[in-house]
């Protein structure tokens, strides 16, 4: 029998068993420069108990087998390097349950985030971690992803009590519990959370819930260069203020998303700031800030309490990938993404400008900064190699440059195909533990092979 016969045998509806061109051709890829491979079969589960199936079959067939989610993923995640099956959890996406007493949901792998919110939002309750994309809280869980919020919530690994993870040979394991806090045995939950579907297949997991804050202002601030907008960052993690958001743009940036989304954001290093609690307490944070920001020079301090101005805001700032595409028409995208300790923040900054105008090219730097990760947006022509091959080099100086002041090479993207090397230089003592883990867990290797672990 064929591959796509013997899927076909393994769900219930053999039309979510697909190997047509357009469909293998939309999950051969993600959203970078990465190189396009084609998978020879999707399938498109509903339940756990068909991912277990198809898992237990290609472990007998030694077939490769990736999970996708909704393919924003920005290393190569889901990339499938060796063909093979891909497992697209999107019609597992069911809210299954909202728990407002426990400040708890418990979600299918495919359910997203935005769809998460909208459920919660109807107990006065919100799921904080944003990513920018409406990605899948299975992929965010895989990938620990983070984003603007993380600063005051954390990431995906703080977020996740309990998983259902479907292991090669099929086996289905739930690691955690809907306990907030325990000390029971080894964290395999947090093991899997950031595991790239290296070691298993997560189908559902429960998350931590919270308040919607009754006031919130954002808050954005101009300065005269990078160091000083980066300063004024760490100096108000420093002193207690409670952020909810503290982004930086450089004056590319800000360029860059007033031509695409037609704002008049004044064009010089930008800090996008977010504050949310009660009145009082947003009051005197957005005081303290005021006085921070003006002791490195701040040009332009403007606040806005409309929903309607803050949502463009923070939609600007998501948007701003699109943006720095959007100049660079027939490009793909290679984003940077160092994370350094916060006092190393405003010079890694200024580091990354200095290289990247030493290079001749165009970028913008945006960031986290509350967290000390920033990314440099660098659009490459994907089919030259210099091209490619000085992008490298640029983002190998700043990878060096961190873990040499205690940094990382990657902050929240993950190590995916893109960062190999550099996990092997960050972490090479640790590599032959890695590996022990992926040989109990995939002995025989069909989970995302050459991911992770290189």
């Amino acid at each position: 029998m064929s591959l796509q016969a013997d899927l076909e045998g393994l769900v219930a509806d053999e039309k979510r068993v697909s190997v047509g061109e357009s469909v293998l051709a939309g999950h051969a890829r993600d959203l970078t420069y990465h190189p396009s491979h084609l998978p020879d079969a999707v399938v498109f589960p509903e339940r756990t108990e068909e991912v277990a199936a198809v898992l237990a079959y290609a472990d007998r067939e030694r077939v490769p087998v990736v999970a996708f989610g909704a393919g924003t993923s920005l290393e190569g995640h889901t990339i499938p390097v060796r063909g093979g099956i891909v497992l697209d959890l999107s019609l597992m996406n069911r809210i299954v349950e909202v728990r407002p007493p426990d400040l708890q949901a418990t979600v299918q792998a495919g359910a997203t985030r935005s769809a998460l919110n909208a459920a919660a939002g109807e107990h006065g309750l919100q799921f904080p971690v944003d990513p920018g994309a409406d990605a899948t809280l299975g992929g965010m869980a895989a990938t620990n992803a983070s984003g603007t919020t993380t600063v005051r919530y954390g990431g995906m690994r703080a977020q996740v009590l309990a998983l259902e993870v479907v292991l090669a040979d099929g086996t289905v394991i739930r690691p955690g519990s809907r306990a907030v806090k325990s000390s029971a045995g080894y964290d395999l939950r947090g093991m899997f959370v950031g595991s790239e579907g290296t070691l298993g297949v997560i189908t559902e997991l429960t998350v931590r819930l919270y308040g919607i804050p009754e006031h919130t202002v954002a808050v954005r601030a101009a300065f005269p260069d990078v160091g000083a907008a980066c300063r004024a960052a760490v100096a108000m993690i420093g002193s207690g203020v409670m952020v909810t958001r503290v982004e930086l743009l450089d004056a590319p940036s800000v360029a860059a998303v007033n031509a695409y989304k037609e704002t008049t954001y004044a064009e010089a290093p930008s800090l996008f700031i977010e504050f949310a609690g009660t009145e009082s307490g947003v009051a005197g944070d957005l005081e303290a800030t005021r006085e921070l920001a003006d002791w490195e020079g701040c040009t332009t301090f403007e606040s806005e309490t409309d929903p309607t101005a803050r949502t463009r805001l923070w939609e600007a700032r998501h948007h701003f990938a699109f943006a720095i595409a959007a100049r660079s028409p027939g490009k793909q995208a290679m984003a940077t993404d160092v994370a350094v300790p916060l006092s190393e923040l405003p010079a890694a900054v200024e580091f990354a400008r200095a290289r990247v105008e030493a290079h001749g090219r165009e970028a913008g730097i945006v960031g986290h900064v509350g967290d000390g990760n920033f990314h440099v947006a660098l659009m490459i022509d994907g089919a030259d190699p210099a091209d490619v091959a000085d992008a490298q080099a640029l983002n190998d100086e700043l990878v060096e440059w961190a873990l040499v002041r205690g940094g990382t090479c990657t902050g929240e993207h993950g190590i995916g195909l893109g960062k190999l090397a550099y996990l092997e230089r960050e972490h090479g003592d640790l590599l032959p533990y890695y590996r022990a883990l992926k040989r109990a867990f995939d002995p025989n290797g069909i989970l995302n092979p050459g991911k992770v672990v290189p």
